[in-house]
């Protein structure tokens, strides 16, 4: 193979001087020789060849550089001329003239002329000639050497690699390389490809191209000279999406839009607890909002750390777009009571959708950051601890029992932020600037119109606009043009939030605004993670200025539109509603900024309107479709003439009379006022245009249809295919819409080579490593090629700022995908293939996130169908899917290739069966590209044909054809071997089907026959299709037939037949040239998946061949062998070489019984028969005579046998049904259930080799006796014949740490070790929780660290293996430290040893594989399958279950098994199976506790209480029901008495207890006692983990561990126990050792053998053969479901139940597990003095500072137990005496740290609640006023389990106590008793920073309500043990009781001058007075003389 390359010439050359070209490929450069002095023209006339080792890429790239050559300087570059080799590839030759570009991409005159040759010998390698021939990394094609590999999926065909001799002669030599036939709709793999080293020389023409796989590792080896198969890789070329000629795109299966059809969901919310609220002495509310709905809290009295534990749920029935952008609120609200609506502390808000996408769907005691909406400026305005969860149908959450406990008060550590949020969240402006929209529909009447117009004599544009944004909860609208379709706004609107925002999406919404109600006309959202990155090299949200198109309702207006939703973006819309000009921006504020507006109040502003260029050049494209095939037109429409539209934007759209954008005047630029209105007169039939006169034609001539079949038409489009175009004007942004196609084509390809990864895993197929190999290499060289493409990226003027950054994040992405994807490849290896596809399907992801293009430009296309003018059905095709581009990958991946599209109902319509159903099966071709790029718009179709013109446009070569007329026909015969399909939908009510299926192939269809009553139907028939009629070249029918669809359907008495499902298939072809036989023919059954809307529903098995018939006509067909019996009429079977090879075995059935049948027709089943049906043999059960009695069967074991194919992918179905025998002979069905797959009942004889290694050595155990479950358990696996002593024991070093630990260091007081009488069970149920905490703990830990080493090795990877070898042993020391760490860390609480039980947190079924060790549950269902929304859940189709087993195997068995000891003939498979009589058992059922209730009252709680009912048996714990509690514990037990198997399924309930009505269920959990007493994992009473006689670890069992152990020997056929001396037990060959001794209740020792025996039993797994592991001691968690709310969980019950049966000595009492009594304490709190408390008050006659001083405290979480002191009055300095005792008694609750009161929650409460609340106490110091509110000063809290030492004096204590907790030694009152100090108290000003207000000394003592009854004391100062009066200073007293004392103090001494001088003035002043009063009187009399 070779490239020749001959450079003709240079011409139009500037200047004179000496020219030199340079010539690349592949990385190799030749240089041509210097031509001197040339001046315009250079002509080399020079011939370069690259001799290639692999076939070229049509993506490579060829590279010819000119320079103007210079001795002395670097040469000058004149310009560079690329071309990318797709054409050669395909051509083999071809000759080139172009123009170069220069270094700015811009072209020049400059043009080269060039030849080019590609000669690709047929299947050989030539070597590289040179050694210095280096080929570049992303030039690689995908595999160096063809060697193709057998198909490798189950029975797709094998590829054909034709060799030259029979290929047939059309085929230019280049394609015959490519040839490829395969086909199989989903991902069939053809040719695989080994990439054989460097040094292989020339492969031997001769061999055969087609390998068995087998042969593959041979070749390899041969190839290569010991290839190491671990690097070998296959490439895949899949049948339906890259065939050679690659006309024809893949059709898509799943009909029904997933968007916009409702769900249930629940969103929960605990709000736990508040901290550091900013505010003096609040009493705060949580309010919790989700969407509309508001719920609070309970008010919590003057505290800023309140402590809720409150549930809220929220229940919503709305599809997920709509659930998923509602916004969950939460709000604390200060003093909130019946009158006023309190003050907003602070906000949190988040989107569901970012709860949804968390792990597990949930947060979970996370902190949400509380900030206040009105005051941005402010800081934080607290904490608040909360869960929130949301379910969706199916669901489950897993509750988590987190690591982090007790790092809880670790606030920033665990923040209610999703990952990779910064905890400082900055506010932000979003400015969303709204430019302007065209395009807008009608929405009014036009007689509303007329109206107007005759009245006012205007015409207006009916629609009135205006665009509204939603963001995070606000809305923002703009001004409202009026009557425009392209309204101007230029404003924007802006929204203040946290940023990065928690609320994903922007709505953008166009409304009309009308005087009635506004409408939506179109609506788009902005997802804020597709237009930001938040990488260290990410950028904020940035978008435009770009055109959103808007999609909805169709145009046309209707008053009362039934698709309104669609406009409201709900669903898929399904037409063009218009587009709207808009950019986003973001802008971080700055909030110390005097100058920023503290509201986040949404403004809206003016916007500076954008220039008319600035979203891209208005470039012409032109929409060319082709109409190939019409057919499944639905019969109701199939009487009218139909045609098709096409429309683009409102371009081609003709009915709905829409205005046209007025595009004159964007192409003239001049003004176009006139041209405009005259535009509005034309419609588009007569659009004046360039192209001389060419005119869109949008829609296909109407047509009458044609009858297929009963149930479909199709339009007679044979030989004559109509054509559409359209053209239309669009701002030119397609390099948007071509980096999302590389990287679409990128994705696509990974997706389809994972499928055929997980297909391969699926069907066992070998070496599905190396096709994982082969998929990471097409991506990392995709990765690469993206770069390389997207690099060359012209730096055009319309790019948005988005756009530019996203290209840049776009290549980084990409880049490191391809690093990592060649790292990956080199580290897939066969074990460690899962997680490497995990890693890979995260790509996918990934490529498909970042191939989103948020800035659209072209809108997509839709098709209509239309009858009578009206519109029907529809298909939307996104329109860079068919755009075109010269660079192949850039290419839409459906652009000029024939797409099958299925047209569809619109809107809702298309939801449900109705919906399902195909409107219409179209084959069509469309182009869309640059008008100017036109000129090979019809390369793509099938060849064969002559355009028709449309007559005006005679003598122009440019016009479009109207019609393509085929000239070339080809005639086939189809042949459908249609074997069998399984796991069909239930269609009917009885629970079954009556299925046929529909074969369609072009106009033809075909039914098979139906069989009744079956979902797994075996038709093995064969359909011929004659005479199929296609159009075009032979050779493209080959690779390209079209695709056949099969639809299955359920055949009804009367009606219609419903609809099943739908499959696609491509035949495999043969033209009447080729052999029919090996490889290709005959085809293999293949399975196809069967679709029903977007689920599957089921599988079918056939195989399609299309022959064609040649000249000789039908004789040349290979024959079919014709029905010998004629019974069978018409019906053709399967021939023998395409059906499977059968071979016969016999299945075996294990008959157990019938459990929980329901009435049939209202009668109850009687007399219940079990029917088994195999490939038409079967056997039937004894029948049940009285099923009331014994619903067992008596004869247990039956077979029959069968012919079933040898592959066991083939094996069919096995049916199980159960029919009730009535009386006269009479049967009905009561329920069916098909097992789909034999494989796990295949019994596979053990293999000899493997039967020593239970005779070999010994093998001897070692067990200590305290094996403390908190380290790593060293169990070691034991292999065959060795001798290992396993340890179960800690290391040394971590015994020396314990005891160390024990000595307890420094400040850590030790608890004593607690003796056996205090223990109670509960110890040992919260010491089992913390284990499994621990153990969680180190799974995360450990889970974590390997997702480190994974990275490290993927980013290390490309450095070279040795490094990473190194990384590897790094994290294992380290996992080794961490494993110690726990113990290292001193804890909290010292350890005890208790003995344990094992706490499963799911139930214990999923542990132990549902019991279904050797008996099998199968569920009978009967009824119709419910669709998706239907009331018909899977629970409630179950009418029954059938227990039981089956084991298949081949016939002639190998006789050692028959020759076994014991072996019973009658039991076949089944030896040593228990017997079936019926059983009396007690049962024992522990309630522990149940959590997370749904609350059942309105107020947010329940009432809970345990109902129990098993058979007759029905317990309703009522009057122990526990008041308002949603974590109640029951602590219970419950004995029952049962005879199994009539009363097997316990049933657990929750109820809800109400004083008036009946009580609500909340949920109930089922367990099936029967599988659980039976099963091997003997789950009767769990072993605990060591043997005692007494105390709290009371043995449980009546059977001792000897006895156990030595049934289990029994039953198992196993030699032993043994019991040695020394402490030995031997069982098999395995030894055991451990301690022998034991004490008993009076300390004293004694030997037994009981240890070694539970030993043996825990470590019974290990047991060759027969082990398996036991049960342990055990708290199960079970989900609560309640069958109103199918599918989400109502809360977990913890539970376990043991089982004795009766006959054995009885057990003894149940344990006491009844809750833990709250103790009875005393907190006595004496507070002798205050210092340094800041003073408040101004005093009234001196303006002094003072405080009246007094303290209040209270311990619970209320006030309504506060105590205050005295007062000290005006203190001076702060300092305050007060001696006076508080006492508190409390009810504590040591295990968990928690106070419990008992208290009504109102005064209509009927009966008092209980709540648990953590130990605190809250000190205060206030100031008290006399006629106004006391004022708060400062608070302190201490939590009475870890509160800071006080300090021992006033000066040492300081604020650092309250507020760096963590650096001080804390204490525990319950530990020190007593603790005296002083202790700071703090508020925080205005600020918000915390400030010391106060200090206090205080004395606690703490004692238990008996020494409290002892040594009694008094409040206050009372008695007894009275205080003594504290000695205050003189000044403080009250002013008004002892006035005189007062002024003696406060006047004498200060002011006793002043008031003398006052006192004499005074006199002065009365002397004056009375002077000036009597004067005139006084001269009155004098002058007188009286």
């Amino acid at each position: 193979m070779a490239l020749l390359v001959r450079l003709k010439a240079v011409t139009e050359l500037r200047g004179k001087g000496d020219r030199l070209a340079k010539v690349a490929f592949r990385g190799l450069s030749f240089y041509t020789r210097v031509l001197e002095n040339c001046e315009d023209e250079a002509r080399f006339d020079e011939t370069f060849r690259w001799p290639i080792a692999s076939n070229i890429d049509g993506n490579e790239m060829l590279e010819i550089q000119v320079f103007n050559y210079s001795k002395v300087f670097t040469n000058r570059l004149i310009g560079t001329f690329r071309m990318v080799l797709q054409k050669v590839v395909e051509e083999g030759q071809l000759e080139v003239t172009d123009t170069l570009i220069d270094d700015n991409n811009s072209a020049i005159r400059t043009s080269v002329s060039i030849e080019i040759r590609y000669q690709a010998m047929d299947g050989t390698v030539g070597a590289w000639n040179d050694g210095e021939f280096l080929e570049s990394p992303n030039s690689r094609s995908e595999g160096e050497g063809p060697l193709e590999t057998e198909s490798l999926l189950p029975g797709h065909r094998q590829g054909s690699a034709v060799s030259p001799g029979k290929s047939n002669p059309s085929l230019k030599p280049a394609e015959r390389n490519f040839r490829r036939a395969g086909k199989g709709v989903f991902s069939a793999m053809k040719l695989g490809k080994i990439r054989p080293p460097k040094e292989d020389p020339h492969r031997k023409q001769d061999e055969p191209a087609i390998l068995e796989t087998e042969d593959l590792d041979r070749k390899a080896m041969r190839l290569g000279g010991g290839l190491d198969p671990d690097t070998i890789s296959l490439a895949s070329v899949t049948a339906v999406t890259t065939n050679v000629s690659n006309k024809r795109s893949k059709p898509d299966i799943k009909m029904e839009p997933s968007a916009g059809r409702p769900m249930d969901y629940q969103v929960s919310i605990t709000v736990i607890e508040a901290r550091q609220l900013v505010g003096l002495n609040m009493d705060p509310v949580v309010c919790v909002e989700v969407g509309e709905e508001k719920k609070y809290t309970s008010m919590k009295e003057s505290t800023n750390c309140p402590y809720y534990n409150e549930y809220f749920v929220f229940d919503f029935h709305v599809p997920p777009d709509v659930m998923f952008d509602k916004i969950i609120k939460l709000s604390v609200i200060h003093s909130k009571n019946l009158l006023r609506s309190g003050t907003l502390v602070g906000s949190f808000k988040m989107d569901v959708g970012t709860v949804y996408t968390q792990p597990e769907h949930q947060f979970y005691h996370k902190w949400a950051i509380l900030s206040d909406p009105e005051d941005i400026t402010a800081g934080l305005k607290g904490y608040l601890k909360c869960d929130i969860a949301v379910v969706g149908k199916g669901d489950n959450i897993k509750t988590p029992h987190k690591a982090n406990e007790t790092d809880e008060d670790d606030i920033e550590g665990n923040l209610l932020l999703p990952d990779g949020v910064p905890p400082e969240r900055q506010w932000a402006r979003f400015y969303i600037k709204i430019y302007r929209a065209e395009g807008l529909p009608r929405m009014n009447t036009s007689l509303m119109a007329n109206v107007k117009k005759a009245l006012i004599g205007e015409n207006k544009d009916l629609v009135d606009p205006y665009v509204q944004v939603l963001f995070a909860g606000q809305k923002g609208k703009t001004s409202v043009q009026k009557s425009s379709y392209e309204p101007l706004w230029n404003e924007q609107v802006i929204f203040t939030e946290m940023f990065p925002p928690l609320c994903k999406r922007l709505k953008v919404q166009i409304r009309d605004s009308d005087k009635v109600n506004d409408m939506a006309i179109g609506t788009h959202f902005i997802d804020l993670r597709k237009i930001s990155n938040e990488g260290d090299k990410g950028f904020l949200p940035t978008f435009g200025p770009a055109w959103v198109n808007m999609y909805g309702s169709t145009r046309n207006y209707t008053l009362m539109d039934e698709h309104q939703d669609l406009n409201e973006g709900l669903g898929e819309g399904v037409s063009f509603r218009a587009r709207l000009l808009l950019s986003l921006a973001v802008e971080i504020l700055d909030t110390s900024n005097p100058e920023i507006t503290s509201s986040t109040e949404v403004q809206m502003e003016q916007a500076t309107p954008v220039a008319d260029n600035c979203t891209g050049k208005m470039e012409e494209f032109f929409l060319f479709g082709a109409f190939l095939e019409a057919t499944m037109i639905d019969r109701k429409i199939g009487d009218k003439p139909i045609n098709f539209e096409v429309t683009i934007g409102n371009y081609g759209n003709q009915i709905d009379g829409t205005a046209k954008p007025s595009l004159k005047k964007k192409k003239e630029g001049g003004d176009g006022e006139q041209e405009d209105s005259e535009l509005l007169q034309h419609s588009s039939e007569d659009e004046a245009d360039d192209d001389g006169e060419l005119v869109s034609v949008s829609s296909t001539q109407p047509m009458k249809p044609l009858i297929t079949d009963r149930n479909y038409f199709h339009l007679p489009y044979f030989e004559k295919k109509p054509c559409i175009y359209i053209k239309s004007w669009w701002q030119d942004q397609r390099r948007r819409l071509y980096n999302a196609n590389i990287m679409d084509k990128i994705a696509d390809k990974l997706e389809e080579g994972l499928n055929d990864v997980q297909e391969m895993i699926k069907t066992e197929k070998p070496h599905p490593e190396r096709r994982l190999r082969g998929v990471l290499e097409e991506l990392s060289s995709g990765c690469f090629r993206f770069v390389t493409l997207a690099n060359k990226d012209q730096s055009l003027s319309a790019r948005t700022r988005l756009d530019r950054e996203r290209l840049k994040s776009c290549m980084r992405e990409l880049e490191n995908m391809g690093q990592q994807a060649k790292t990956l490849r080199s580290q897939v290896k066969k074990n460690t293939m899962r997680d490497k596809l995990k890693l890979v399907q995260n790509f996918l992801q990934k490529l498909r996130f970042l191939a989103d293009e948020p800035q659209h430009s072209i809108p997509d296309i839709f098709i209509w169908m239309m009858s009578n003018g009206k519109r029907i059905a529809y298909a939307r095709i996104p329109s860079k899917d068919i755009l075109y581009s010269i660079v192949d990958e850039e290419t839409g991946k459906d652009c000029a290739k024939v797409k099958t599209v299925f047209l569809r109902l619109p809107g809702k319509r298309g939801f449900g069966p109705a919906g399902w159903t195909v409107q219409a099966k179209m084959e069509i071709y469309l182009w869309l590209g640059l008008n100017k790029q036109r000129k090979d718009f019809l390369s793509g179709l099938p060849c064969g044909f002559e355009e028709k013109k449309a007559s005006k446009g005679l003598g122009l070569q440019a016009f479009p054809p109207i019609s393509l007329l085929y000239t070339k026909k080809q005639v086939f015969q189809l042949r459908a071997h249609m074997y069998q399909a399984r796991s069909l939908f239930a269609a009917d009510s009885s629970g079954l089907s009556d299925p046929f299926a529909r074969v369609f192939f072009i106009t033809q269809g075909q039914c098979t026959e139906v069989l009744n009553e079956t979902l797994c139907p075996t038709w093995d028939q064969l359909l011929v299709f004659d005479n199929v009629e296609l159009y075009g070249e032979a050779h493209e029918m080959r690779d390209d037939p079209p695709i056949i669809v099969i639809e299955i359907y359920d055949q009804d008495t009367v009606g219609k037949a419903d609809f099943m499902g739908r499959t696609f298939a491509k035949p495999v072809v043969k033209m009447s040239d080729e052999d029919y036989g090996p490889p290709r023919f005959p085809p293999q059954l293949e399975y196809y998946q069967i679709y029903r809307g977007n689920s599957t529903a089921g599988d079918l098995l056939a195989a399609f061949e299309l022959l064609q018939i040649g000249p000789a006509g039908k004789s040349d067909l290979p024959p079919i062998d014709g029905p010998t019996d004629t019974e069978q009429g018409p019906i053709l079977p399967v021939p023998l070489g395409i059906r499977p090879v059968l071979s016969k075995y016999r299945v075996e059935i294990l008959f157990w019984g019938l459990r929980d049948l329901k009435r049939v027709n209202l009668a109850q089943v009687d007399r219940p028969r079990v029917d088994i049906e195999c490939a038409g043999k079967g056997v039937q059960s004894a029948l049940i005579q009285n099923y009331k009695k014994n619903p067992n069967f008596s004869t247990l074991v039956k077979w029959f046998e069968v012919d079933l194919p040898e592959n066991e992918l083939l094996h069919p179905p096995l049916n199980i049904r159960v029919v009730d025998c009535r009386a006269f002979g009479r049967y009905t069905l009561v329920g069916s259930h098909a097992v789909s797959s034999l494989r796990r009942f295949i019994h596979r004889p053990p293999d000899k080799k493997s039967q020593h290694w239970n005779t070999a050595g010994e093998i001897v155990i070692n067990m200590e006796p305290e094996v403390p479950i908190k380290k790593m358990e060293t169990m070691v696996k034991l292999e065959a014949n060795s001798d290992a002593v396993v340890k179960v024991d800690m290391s040394e070093e971590e015994k020396e740490k314990k005891k160390k630990k024990k000595k307890g260091g420094g400040e850590e007081i030790e608890e004593e070790e607690p003796d056996e009488s205090m223990l109670d069970w509960w110890s040992k149920y919260f010491a089992s929780i913390e284990t499994m905490k621990e153990q969680l703990r180190q799974q995360e830990a450990a889970a974590a660290e390997a997702e480190e080493k994974e990275e490290l090795e993927i980013a290390e990877g490309s450095k070279g293996q040795a490094k990473t070898k190194e990384k590897v042993k790094a994290p294992k020391e380290d996992k080794k430290k961490k494993q110690q760490q726990p113990l290292e860390a001193p804890e909290k609480k010292s350890k005890q040893k208790i003995d344990e039980l094992k706490v499963y947190n799911k139930e214990l079924e999923m542990e132990f594989d549902c019991f279904e060790d050797w008996l099998h549950t199968f569920s009978l269902f009967r009824g119709k399958i419910g669709d998706n929304d239907d009331t018909t859940t899977e629970e409630e189709r179950i009418v029954g279950r059938f227990k039981g087993s089956m084991c298949v195997y081949k016939v002639p068995l190998p006789d050692d098994i028959t020759k076994e000891a014991g072996y019973d003939p009658n039991f076949g498979m089944f030896q040593g199976i228990p017997n079936n009589d019926p059983i009396n058992v007690l049962v024992r059922v522990y309630i522990v506790r149940a959590t997370d209730l749904h609350p059942a009252d309105i107020n947010g709680k329940a009432d809970p209480y345990i109902a129990i009912k098993l058979g007759k048996t029905d317990i309703k714990d009522k009057e122990n029901y526990i008041s308002k509690q949603l974590n109640p514990i029951f602590g219970k037990s419950f004995d029952i008495e049962a005879t199994f198997p009539m009363e097997s399924m316990l049933t657990v309930a929750v109820y809800d207890w109400d004083l008036v009505g009946s009580d609500d269920l909340i949920g109930e959990t089922k367990i099936d006692l029967e599988n659980r007493y039976y099963s091997k994992h003997r789950a009767t009473c769990g072993i605990s983990q060591t043997y005692s006689t007494h105390g709290y670890n009371l043995w449980r069992d009546p059977g001792k561990p000897t006895q156990i152990l030595a049934k289990l020997c029994r039953e198992g056929k196993v030699d032993g126990p043994h019991y040695g001396p020394g402490g030995r037990v031997k069982v098999a060959n395995r030894v055991f050792t451990g301690p022998r001794e034991m004490e008993d209740e009076n300390g004293q020792k004694k030997q037994t053998d009981e240890h070694l025996a539970l030993a043996v039993l825990r470590h019974w797994e290990e047991i060759p053969r027969v082990g398996c592991k036991l049960v342990p001691e055990h708290v199960e968690t079970r989900p609560l479901l309640n069958p109103d709310k199918p599918g989400i969980e109502q809360g977990r019950l913890e539970m376990w139940v043991d089982m004795f049966p009766m006959d054995m000595p009885a057990p003894g009492p149940a344990i006491d597990i009844s809750p833990r009594k709250p103790k009875r304490y005393e907190l006595r709190v004496i507070v002798w003095n205050t210092d340094e408390v800041i003073l408040e008050d101004d005093d009234f006659f001196t303006g002094e500072k003072s405080s009246d001083i007094f303290v209040r405290g209270w311990l619970k979480g209320q006030q309504e137990d506060k105590q205050d002191t005295d007062v000290h009055y005006h203190s001076l300095t702060g300092e305050g005496n007060f001696n006076w005792r508080y006492v508190f008694p409390f009810d504590y609750l040591m295990a968990e740290e928690k106070i419990v009161i008992s208290k009504k929650e109102s005064m209509f409460s009927w009966d008092e609640t209980e709540y648990k609340i953590p130990a605190r106490l809250t000190l205060q110091v206030w100031d008290a006023d006399h006629f106004s509110a006391d004022d708060f000063l400062g608070a302190i809290e201490l939590d009475l389990n870890r509160f800071p030492r006080g300090a021992k004096t006033a000066k040492q204590c300081s604020m650092d106590m309250v507020t760096n907790e963590g650096d001080l030694p804390l204490v525990s009152i319950f530990k020190q008793k007593r603790v005296k100090g002083w202790w700071p108290f703090v508020a925080r000003n205005e600020n918000d920073e915390l400030e010391l207000t106060g200090k206090v000394e205080a004395e606690l003592h703490l004692l238990t309500a008996e020494e409290a009854e002892k040594s009694p004391a008094g409040l206050a100062r009372n008695e007894p043990d009275p205080l003594e009066k504290p000695n205050r200073p003189d000044t403080s007293f009250i002013w008004f009781l002892n006035p005189l004392k007062s002024i003696k103090y406060l006047i004498c001494t200060r002011y006793k001058w002043l008031i003398i001088k006052i006192v004499l003035a005074l006199l002065l002043l009365i002397m004056v007075g009375l002077f000036l009063y009597s004067m005139p009187g006084y001269m009155v009399k004098k002058l007188l003389g009286a």
